[in-house]
């Protein structure tokens, strides 16, 4: 498959998760799938009625949410539907057959930091900090950011096997030593199927991967801050004893498209899980605008169902106790004051074009209402460098890393973010060589006994949106009653006490901060951000950077 480069978004086919509201599929050829929204005062058999009339054919149904999927060849469809008084609107889902450019790395989410990693024999590999605590615990200076260590949390809330923690994203590597003990892949679902085009060739005859397999990785690592346990090997997550469960969405090549995230959230809400990580925005418009000038109308429509339809699946899963926390992005960019995109839509291959934007136009789901959104930290604390930031929109921070965040400004991957790498992608990027040692400083490896698990350093807000999903996970484990799917929470009562526990952090002193980067070639970058809000609450920390020993001690 192909590795990697950005976390974004895609969907290709219906999938049937094991729900209430059972999505319905049907096979076809034809050329474009759409997402069809129900008007809220229409039923699905006025939706359907309008697909026919349009010249579609419905392939799938997802009741709880109100929406059809449908599939033409007609070049026309689009129009056609969307000019149909029963419907809110049609969003196209993919185009099949079509193969985007790979993502730019540093364009949403993470930047891959091993490809210019100084190269190692791994003779020398890091061998741990001693009896007592996890071999790699000394190198998690996240962890220690948010006191989620052996004298901090842990010691009064490690969390609760009961309480089920969603990982919406490329898939999670059940088989990894240090998330196995914690997978449920019983519970765990595939919502996407992988699309040669752009994901590489499939690994199984139907394309559709089992739901304890991660093919991109991002997964992953975002799993294994969560919740790796303490085990004896590697790292230990914030919440080292929930349950984690794979509620994929994602696409090998990082592409998230709407209708799996709309299935993902769906199930979530189905199955009780109380807490689901989402780090990634919804593709293929990084900003989903209503009616920006510089769309034609069927992009306006899409835009607008996007938003639509995500809001009402974020509103079933919250409805049903669970809390969405979402990763806030990584252009740099004010949220609260957006000037241009550059990127979208990101999907097919050359349809992106320069809009100017402003603040009535939203990343989904970072903006949609019912988000934990988090911006992300360096180990100094600073704002990192690339993460968003907004006064409207960041709810707290966490550490995410920066790799520039030293004296001088020139790098530092120990400043990432270590966290659980599948074996098998470690191999095909060349990240291990034929002996199972790392070949570069980006990767380590950690055995105990025979067992040996690989780790990477990555960095974005897509690494600090877990770290308060953790946080989340360990609130609903201290404090949450028994209910039908083990333990539960209001999300409400969760959410306040994630923003009450957090360590109010002021805007830097003067607030225009200034970012001095010396990358690797040798260029200098300097960028600036500035920080709005009271130290209770502001744009680049939002109440907080997450606590998770203060998060579970006190009264609700």
């Amino acid at each position: 498959m192909t590795a990697l480069t950005a976390v974004t978004g895609a969907l290709l086919v219906a999938t049937t998760p094991a729900s209430a509201a059972p999505v319905t599929t049907a096979a076809s050829t034809t050329a474009t799938e759409y997402i069809v929204l129900q008007d809220a005062n229409s039923g699905s058999l006025a939706a359907k009625a309008a697909v026919e009339r349009a010249g579609g054919t419905v392939v799938a149904d997802n009741s709880a949410l109100g929406y059809v999927v449908a599939r033409s060849s007609r070049a026309d469809f689009g129009a056609k539907v969307n000019a149909d008084s029963t419907v809110l609107g049609a969003a196209a889902n993919e185009i099949i057959g079509r193969a985007p450019e790979l993502k730019q790395a540093d364009q949403f989410q993470i930047e891959q930091l091993r490809a210019d990693a100084p190269k190692t024999s791994g003779r020398g590999a890091h061998h741990g900090s001693g009896a007592g605590s996890e071999p790699f615990a000394d190198l998690q200076w996240d962890m220690k950011q948010i006191d989620a260590t052996a004298k901090g949390s842990y010691a009064k809330q490690s969390g609760d096997k009961k309480t089920l923690v969603g990982v919406i994203d490329t898939g999670v590597d059940g088989s990894h030593p240090d998330i196995a003990p914690n997978f449920s892949k019983k519970l765990s679902r595939n919502f996407v199927t992988d699309i040669p085009a752009i994901d590489g060739e499939c690994e199984v005859a139907s394309c559709k991967d089992p739901a304890d397999v991660d093919d991109g990785g991002h997964g992953t690592h975002v799993a294994s801050t969560i919740a790796s346990p303490v085990n004896g090997i590697g790292i230990a997550g914030v919440a080292p004893d929930v349950t984690l469960v794979n509620i994929r969405a994602g696409q090998d090549s990082g592409y998230f498209f709407l209708q799996a995230t709309l299935d993902a959230l769906t199930y979530a809400g189905d199955i009780g899980v109380d807490v689901v990580n989402m780090s990634y925005y919804v593709d293929p418009w990084l900003f989903n605008c209503t009616n920006n000038p510089a769309d034609s109308a069927e992009e306006q429509r899409q835009q607008q169902v996007t938003r639509t339809a995500v809001q009402r699946a974020l509103n079933y899963a919250r409805n049903k106790g669970v809390l969405p926390v979402s990763a806030e992005g990584n252009e740099a960019t004010d949220l609260n004051n957006p000037t241009t995109d550059t990127v979208s839509p990101n999907y097919p291959e050359g349809a992106a074009k320069t809009r100017t934007i402003d603040n009535s136009c939203i990343n989904v789901p970072a903006e949609s209402k019912g988000v934990l959104t988090v911006s992300s930290t360096g180990p100094s604390k600073r704002k990192a460098y690339y993460s968003n930031y907004g006064t409207q929109e960041t709810d707290v921070a966490a550490p995410g890393g920066d790799t520039y965040d030293t004296a001088d400004g020139t790098r530092n991957i120990a400043n990432a973010v270590l966290g659980a790498y599948p074996k098998h992608l470690a191999i095909e990027n060349g990240d291990i060589d034929e002996n199972g040692e790392p070949t570069n400083t980006a990767v380590l490896k950690s055995c105990k006994g025979s067992v040996c698990g690989y780790y990477q350093y990555l960095q974005g807000t897509s690494m600090a949106s877990p770290h308060a999903a953790g946080v989340a996970a360990l609130v609903v484990s201290e404090y949450g009653k028994k209910d039908k799917s083990g333990l539960g929470l209001d999300p409400d009562k969760t959410e306040a006490k994630v923003l009450k526990s957090a360590t109010e952090t002021a805007c830097p002193n003067p607030r225009t901060f200034h970012y001095h980067r010396i990358l690797t070639t040798g260029a200098v970058v300097d960028s600036y951000a500035t920080c709005e809000g009271p130290k209770s609450d502001n744009g680049f920390y939002g109440h907080g950077i997450v606590n998770a020993k203060a998060a579970v001690t006190g009264k609700l």
